[in-house]
């Protein structure tokens, strides 16, 4: 599967690379904002949710692209008999009759979710729209001076990604999605809109784990960290000042302790 990562993945997947991290995604991110906020540009960005990106895997979609992508055919072949493989579902004394999977991926393994990354293999970036995924968390980013301009290259890429989510027989969650606008000072943009659904505008959205802010200050996700941190604290710290805790186990809690605030 390292041949099939390194070699098929665009180059706008980070997930499931050798040395591409979140971090790394997030800091390609936040350097785009940054430049654009020194050349006194507007920055739009998508947060789109794909619904149920393992279960909506078109099957016999995922080996036209793996044969695009010229796999050897050792590697197809085998991939085609773990997915099209029968299985069973059972529950208590009742046993299903075998069947084939028409669609998905299980989800838990490696190789699922290195198919999985494969699979979305969305419209790629242009001079003015820029596309980062990991795994299926996807941003779409948009520079310019002009909010004219700016809602023109959104709207532009947004049709060509709704013909190829259609395509590829993929859904977005729209509740789950969010579109915010990085500027020093505040501008009014039209709201968007995917498969005739709107998506407001946002002054905070959560990207990977991280809490942006428009003004990209941080604060907001600083603020939310330590609160979290304290509600750990509070419910942790009490165990720690039982009597009858051996050392051992203090040890223990502390380390889950300390692991849960670096997560």
């Amino acid at each position: 599967m390292k041949y099939v990562g390194e070699s098929s993945l665009c180059n706008e997947q980070f997930g499931f690379r050798p040395q591409h991290r979140t971090v790394l995604q997030l800091a390609y991110l936040i350097e785009r904002v940054t430049r654009n906020f020194e050349l006194k540009k507007l920055t739009s960005a998508f947060f789109l949710d794909v619904a149920k990106a393992f279960d909506n895997v078109w099957v016999s979609g995922l080996f036209y692209k793996l044969i695009i992508f010229n796999l050897f055919l050792y590697l197809v072949k085998t991939i085609s008999s773990y997915l099209h493989g029968k299985f069973k579902a059972s529950f208590q004394t009742a046993t299903s009759t075998c069947c084939c999977m028409q669609a998905g991926v299980a989800q838990g393994r490696i190789i699922s979710s290195v198919l999985s990354s494969l699979y979305v293999h969305m419209p790629l970036s242009s001079c003015h729209v820029n596309l980062a995924l990991y795994m299926d968390d996807t941003s779409i980013t948009t520079g310019s001076r002009q909010p004219v301009l700016l809602v023109k290259y959104q709207e532009t890429y947004l049709s060509d990604l709704e013909r190829w989510l259609r395509e590829w027989r993929f859904a977005i969650n729209i509740l789950k999605s969010t579109v915010m606008l990085f500027a020093k000072a505040g501008r009014h943009i039209p709201t968007n809109s995917v498969f005739g659904e709107l998506i407001h505008w946002v002054d905070t959205a959560r990207y990977l784990g991280v809490t942006l802010g428009k003004w990209l200050t941080w604060s907001i996700h600083i603020e939310q960290a330590r609160k979290n941190e304290t509600q750990r604290l509070g419910v942790r710290v009490p165990l720690l000042n039982r009597s009858g805790l051996s050392i051992r186990n203090g040890v223990l809690l502390c380390k889950q302790l300390i692991h849960s605030m670096m997560d």
